[in-house]
């Protein structure tokens, strides 16, 4: 099994490229949570996540004759990347499968980092299958995401990091895919420091560590379906189930709207990005997901902020509406006019901003002389939208809420 000096042996090596990422304390989600948070910003890594630092490790450790066959690996992005960067710094040819379905802000920088792409697969696992074709194809050394004691290895620096930045840090907050982050953590976490607790933090919709915990033993999931692409792996390793039963106090799962929520106010509150796994540790303790005491010194790791735009969009947008600040409604006016202009008057005396409006008079569902209304309105949270729906049907309007 992994253990610390596995750990310490990889950090000289991780150091020569990535960076010692900064803890920094935050007043916002202290004060939300009532513990002392401080957010390990390992979005500010090179690549944009941690993955550069088992990579970098795993790379190092090959023969030299490993080294000229060259490596191969799948990835949803992050892996991608930090094995393309550590592959060229160290003059190895890089082949990275991707699924097909990948962010292609993620595609175009692993190309960037100088590896070349193959897409194939609608998730990881089919992408792993495609790399360990081509690893007995062509010779190459496969380089797993996270089941690899040196890629673990060098994820753990994370955790020598959090114990040299903030030692008195009594609680550790770990997004879980496949289980890499967390084993490499874990072990450099509870061999120094045995009275932290490292909790792990899964979605919902890719919670195979959860219930792997639950049943004694490890599950495969048959798809993966949540927002937070980082962790959106069918199942543990071998090597990291392992650990995570030893080493890990207890692991939870938070749901998509709430990933969505907490990385709308890392943005809005803590003026960063991170992506959805990186947002994850945040949301379980935003929504109290794990017990913890008043004023305890807890570290959510914010692993990436690998995001791809098309996604941001859509997790703002969640956020808005999980938080009150944008709702949709749909009513049915008379087709004449002033009718909208009456609507609208409702509206305007609640002081709701409108963002969009959409007028349908071919709707099957209403009469001849009726027409569909859906208006986007900017809300100023949950109260406000009950305030709006109350004075839009006391004046007379049948409505729905659409989002």
């Amino acid at each position: 099994m992994l253990e610390l000096d596995d750990v310490l042996a990889a950090e000289p090596r991780v150091r020569e490229t990535s960076r010692h990422t900064p803890i920094e304390y935050t007043h916002t989600f202290s004060d939300m949570t009532g513990a002392e948070v401080h957010l390990k910003m390992e979005n500010f890594q090179r690549t944009g996540s941690f993955k550069i630092r088992g990579a970098t490790n795993r790379i190092a450790t090959l023969s030299e004759e490993e080294k000229a066959a060259g490596v191969v690996t799948a990835s949803a992005g992050n892996h991608a990347q930090g094995v393309a960067l550590a592959a060229t710094r160290s003059g190895v040819d890089a082949k990275i499968v991707m699924p097909e379905y990948a962010p292609i802000s993620k595609i175009k920088a692993t190309q960037s980092y100088g590896a070349a792409v193959v897409l194939h697969g609608a998730d990881y696992d089919e992408a792993a299958e495609k790399a360990h074709e081509l690893e007995a194809e062509e010779g190459r050394t496969y380089v797993h995401a996270f089941d690899d004691e040196k890629v673990m290895a060098g994820q753990g620096t994370i955790g020598l990091e959090v114990l040299e930045d903030l030692p008195e840090v009594e609680t550790v907050v770990v997004p879980i895919g496949g289980g890499g982050l967390i084993s490499g953590i874990a072990t450099a976490i509870k061999a120094k420091s045995p009275e932290t607790r490292v909790i792990g933090v899964q979605a919902e919709g890719a919670s195979s560590v959860a219930q792997s915990l639950t049943k004694g033993h490890r599950v495969e999931l048959d798809r993966v379906d949540t927002i937070a692409d980082g962790i959106a792996v069918r199942g543990p390793g071998t090597l990291t189930y392992e650990v995570i039963t030893e080493r890990v106090d207890e692991v939870v799962t938070v749901s998509d709207p709430e990933i969505a929520m907490a990385l709308t106010y890392v943005l809005e509150r803590g003026k960063t990005l991170v992506e959805g796994a990186g947002a994850a540790p945040l949301a379980a303790l935003l929504f109290d997901k794990f017990d913890y005491e008043e004023d305890e010194v807890v570290v959510p790791a914010m692993c990436g902020g690998n995001i791809d735009l098309n996604m941001l969009t859509t997790v703002i947008m969640r956020g808005l509406v999980a938080t009150g600040r944008y709702v949709k409604i749909r009513t049915v006016l008379r087709d004449r006019p002033g009718s909208l202009e009456d609507l609208l008057h409702v509206i305007s005396e609640k002081k709701a901003n409108i963002y969009a409006i959409q007028h349908d008079r071919t709707s099957r569902q209403i009469g001849m002389a009726d027409t569909e209304v859906e208006v986007d309105l900017e809300t100023r949270g949950r109260d406000h939208i009950d305030e709006l729906l109350e004075a839009i049907r006391d004046a007379g309007y049948e409505v729905e809420v659409l989002v």
